[in-house]
C-alpha cells in the first residue's frame, strides 16, 4: 500500500511539474518581449552577484580550501553535476523528486554518464530561481559559526591570511568587474548628461554664486577629465560641512571663471541632500511618452513627442535655458510656439504653430525675508491655490473617527456631513487666522504656529459661471513626514489673474514703499485701465525709466493713487511665468567615449571610485539620520528599475547600470556586519587580536543577530520598493 502511495505521489508531482511548465511556456509565448526583458534583467543582476561568489570560489581553490558546491542561481536545485569515480553524476530537481531512504540526496531523476576517473570535490549547480548564486566552503556557514573540522582543507583550519583573502575576494572581484564593465562601456561610448548647468534652484549656492543655464563646469577640485553631470552631485555630496569646493566654469560667451561653492542641505523628492542647487540640462525636444499621456499633451499644448521648439512669440530659441528665460519673463496668459515635427514615414519636417498657456511659478521653500517674495515693483499679489495634495490624518484622528465609521458600516448611524469646506485648486486665499490677504511668508509662519490646531482659512472661489464667492473653512496643519516642515497640503502661486495687492514691501536699496493698502485692487496705470497683473506689468513696461501714476481702490469709499519710478532694467519684477502644463523635454546628453584601451581603463577606474565613494557617503548619512531609509532601493526596486532601462533604453545603459550595481554591492558586502563579508573579516580580526576564535555560541549569536537585521532591512526596503513601483 505504501509503495502504491509513493508511486501515486511521484506521478502527481510529475504531472504538476508538466502542468506548471506548460503554463509557463504558454505565458512566455504570449508575452515573449516582456519575458525576454525580465530574463535579461535577472541574468544581468544575477551575473553581478555571481561575480562576487566566483571571487570566493577562485581564491578558495587557490588557498586549498575544499569547495563543496558552486551554484549559478539560487536553490532549489534544477541541475547538479559532479565528477565521480565512475563518471559525471547528474541530479535533476532532487528536491521535487526525492528517493526514499536516500541519504545522498540524489533524488529519482539522477544518473551517471561519462568516463571513469578521479572524483571531484565540487558539485556545480544551476538553481531553479534565476537570480544570483552562491559558493559553499567546507567548515564555513553564512547562517552560523565556523564549523570545527579535522579536515586540513576546512576553512576553519586555514591560516588568517588565507581566510581573509577568501572573504575579501568577492568584494575585490565586484570592484574589478565594475571597472571592466565601465571600461567596455567607455570603449563603445555612451551618451550621458554633460556637466552643463541647465538651471539653478532659487536661493541655492549655485544661484548666489551667479551660475546660469548654459554654464559648463570644466573643472571640479582640480579634476577635469571626463566630467559629466553626476560629478557635480557627487562633489557636493562628498564635501564636508562648510567646505568650499573649487569649480572652474566656462560661460556661454567663452569666458572662464573660478568659483568656490559650499554645498547645503536641500529638500529633494527623495529627502534632504547636500547639493549646489544645479539643475540638469535639457534639450528643446519633447521626450517620448506613453500614448495616453502623449495624446493629453497634444490636446493641451499642440505638441507631440519628438517635436522640437524653435521659436516663442517670434523669438528664436536655440537652447532650453534660453527658452526658460523667455517663458519666465513673458508674464502673459499664453505664448505662441513654433515647433518642428518630423513625419516618421516620409521624414518630412513640418512647422507646427500652437498656443501654450502660462501660469505664475509656484511659490515654494522658505522665504527668509519679504524681498524674496514674488512681486511687481514690490506689490505682492495674493496667493492662489494651484494644487491640493492633502495630508494624512493623524493616528489620533483616525482612532476618533473609527467608531463612527464602524457604526456607518453596519447601518446604525448615518454619515454626518463634514462641516469643513475642502480647499480646491483655483481658490484664492483671502485670509488665514487674523491675517487678511497673507503673503507666502505670512502663510508659512501662521501654518507653523497652528501645528495640529484648526486654522481658519477664507478663500474666494469661482463657480461654473465665474461668479466669485467667499467661503470660510478650517484646516489642520501637520508636520510633514521625514522633514522638519508643517504643511496644510496645498501648492500656491501668485494670483496674477486679479489686480489685488496682498501687501506692498520694501527692500534694501530699492525704491520707497508704495502707499497702497493691503487688499486694494489696482484700477489703472498711467490712465490705462487694468484688470489683472498681466495688464499692470504690460503697462509698467511701456514706461521704462519714466514716472507713472498707479490708481488703486480698496472699497466703495476708499481709493487713491501713487507715483512709481520705473527702472530701466525691469529688475523690480520678480514674478515669473512657467508652462501651465508640464512639458517633458529630453535631457541633454553628450557622447563619452575613450580614446583607447588605456584611457578606457582610467575612465572605468574613476567611475568605479566615484560610485563606491558615493555609496559609502549615502550609508554614512543614513546612519546619521540625514537620509531617510525610504530612499533605499532593495532587490525588488533594482529589478523594477532595471526593467525600465532594458525596456526603454539602448543596451549600453543597462551595462552601465550593472557596473554601478557591482560597485554598490562591493560596498554593501564589506560593511562590518556579520554575515556580510566585512563582518566576517571583522570577526577574523578579533580572532587575530585575541589569539583565538570566539566561541561557537558567540559566533552563532552574532550571525543570527546579523541575519535578523539584514532580513528586517530587506523586508523594509522590499515593502518600499513595492509601494514605490506600483502605487507611487
Amino acid at each position: 500500500m505504501s509503495g502504491l502511495k509513493g508511486l501515486l505521489d511521484k506521478y502527481f508531482r510529475l504531472a504538476l511539474l508538466v502542468i506548471v511548465s506548460l503554463a509557463i511556456v504558454y505565458l512566455i509565448a504570449r508575452n515573449i518581449r516582456t519575458f525576454s526583458n525580465v530574463l535579461l534583467v535577472l541574468l544581468g543582476f544575477g551575473a553581478v552577484v555571481l561575480v562576487h561568489e566566483f571571487g570566493h570560489f577562485v581564491i578558495a581553490k587557490l588557498a586549498g580550501i575544499k569547495v563543496e558546491a558552486f551554484s549559478i542561481f539560487m536553490p532549489p536545485i534544477l541541475l547538479g553535476v559532479q565528477k565521480m569515480e565512475n563518471g559525471f553524476r547528474f541530479r535533476i530537481l532532487p528536491t521535487f523528486f526525492p528517493r526514499e531512504n536516500d541519504e545522498s540526496g540524489d533524488g529519482l531523476l539522477s544518473f551517471t554518464a561519462g568516463k571513469k576517473g578521479k572524483a571531484g570535490e565540487t558539485e556545480y549547480r544551476i538553481g531553479l530561481i534565476p537570480f544570483g548564486g552562491f559558493v559553499k566552503l567546507l567548515g564555513q556557514e553564512d547562517t552560523g559559526p565556523v564549523k570545527a573540522s579535522d579536515d586540513p582543507r576546512s576553512f576553519a583550519n586555514k591560516p588568517f591570511s588565507s581566510r581573509a583573502a577568501v572573504l575579501t575576494a568577492g568584494v575585490v572581484f565586484n570592484t574589478i568587474s565594475a571597472i571592466a564593465v565601465f571600461m567596455i562601456v567607455f570603449l563603445i561610448g555612451i551618451n550621458l548628461p554633460p556637466a552643463v548647468v541647465g538651471g539653478v534652484m532659487p536661493d541655492s549656492p549655485a544661484a548666489r554664486a551667479g551660475l546660469k543655464g548654459g554654464d559648463e563646469i570644466i573643472e571640479i577640485a582640480d579634476k577635469s577629465d571626463g566630467l559629466d553631470f553626476s560629478n557635480i552631485g557627487v562633489a557636493a555630496a562628498l564635501s564636508g560641512r562648510d567646505e568650499a569646493v573649487a569649480l572652474r566654469v566656462r560661460h556661454e560667451d567663452g569666458s572662464e571663471e573660478d568659483l568656490a561653492l559650499v554645498a547645503e542641505e536641500m529638500e529633494t523628492p527623495t529627502g534632504k541632500m547636500r547639493l549646489f542647487g544645479v539643475v540638469p540640462p535639457q534639450t528643446l525636444t519633447v521626450a517620448e511618452l506613453p500614448k495616453d499621456e502623449a495624446n493629453d499633451l497634444h490636446t493641451k499644448t499642440g505638441l507631440l513627442p519628438g517635436d522640437r521648439i524653435v521659436s516663442v512669440n517670434g523669438r528664436e530659441v536655440r537652447t532650453h535655458w534660453e527658452l526658460e528665460g523667455i517663458i519666465q519673463d513673458a508674464l502673459v496668459p499664453e505664448v505662441t510656439s513654433l515647433a518642428q515635427r518630423t513625419d516618421p514615414v516620409t521624414g518630412e519636417v513640418k512647422e507646427i504653430e500652437s498656443q501654450i498657456r502660462l501660469t505664475p511659478s509656484i511659490e515654494q521653500g522658505e522665504v527668509a525675508c519679504e524681498s524674496d517674495l514674488s512681486h511687481v515693483y514690490f506689490m505682492v499679489p495674493r496667493l492662489c491655490i494651484t494644487a491640493v495634495s492633502g495630508t494624512r490624518p493623524s493616528i489620533k484622528d483616525r482612532l476618533i473617527s473609527l467608531p463612527n465609521k464602524l457604526l456607518i458600516k453596519i447601518g446604525i448611524k448615518e454619515k454626518a456631513a463634514d462641516a469643513r469646506v475642502p480647499l480646491k485648486s483655483g481658490d484664492i486665499i483671502c485670509g488665514v487666522a487674523d491675517i487678511d490677504n497673507p503673503t507666502y511668508k505670512e502663510l508659512r509662519e501662521i501654518t507653523e504656529e497652528y501645528e495640529e490646531k484648526e486654522l481658519p482659512v477664507t478663500v474666494l472661489r469661482a463657480d461654473a459661471n465665474a461668479v466669485e464667492t467667499e467661503l470660510e473653512t478650517t484646516v489642520v496643519p501637520r508636520r510633514q513626514r521625514d522633514a522638519d516642515r508643517v504643511i496644510i497640503g496645498i501648492f500656491v502661486a501668485p494670483d496674477i489673474e486679479h489686480p489685488v495687492v496682498a501687501k506692498t514691501i520694501t527692500a534694501e536699496g530699492g525704491p520707497a514703499k508704495l502707499a497702497i493698502p493691503r487688499g486694494a485692487a489696482i484700477t489703472a496705470v498711467d490712465g490705462t485701465d487694468v484688470s489683472n497683473f498681466y495688464d499692470i506689468i504690460r503697462e509698467i513696461r511701456k514706461y521704462s525709466g519714466e514716472r507713472v501714476t498707479i490708481d488703486w481702490r480698496l472699497n466703495e469709499e476708499t481709493a487713491g493713487n501713487v507715483v512709481l519710478n520705473v527702472d530701466t532694467g525691469g529688475e523690480y519684477i520678480t514674478v515669473e511665468s512657467d508652462f501651465a502644463e508640464l512639458i517633458p523635454f529630453k535631457g541633454l546628453k553628450r557622447l563619452y567615449k575613450a580614446s583607447g584601451p588605456v584611457d578606457a581603463v582610467a575612465m572605468g577606474c574613476k567611475k568605479t571610485v566615484m560610485f563606491i565613494a558615493q555609496t559609502y557617503v549615502t550609508l554614512r548619512r543614513l546612519i546619521g539620520g540625514l537620509v531617510s531609509p525610504k530612499n533605499l532601493m532593495g532587490p525588488a526596486g533594482i529589478i523594477a528599475f532595471s526593467y525600465h532601462i532594458v525596456a526603454e533604453e539602448p543596451p549600453i545603459y543597462y551595462v552601465y547600470f550593472l557596473g554601478l550595481i557591482s560597485a554598490v554591492i562591493a560596498v554593501f558586502n564589506f560593511l562590518p556586519l556579520p554575515p556580510l563579508d566585512g563582518g566576517l573579516v571583522a570577526l577574523l580580526l578579533v580572532e587575530k587580536l585575541k589569539g583565538s576564535a570566539l566561541s561557537e555560541r558567540t559566533q552563532g549569536a552574532i550571525a543570527y543577530v546579523g541575519w535578523t537585521l539584514i532580513l528586517a532591512l530587506l523586508l523594509y526596503v522590499t515593502f518600499n520598493d513595492i509601494v514605490r513601483t506600483f502605487f507611487s
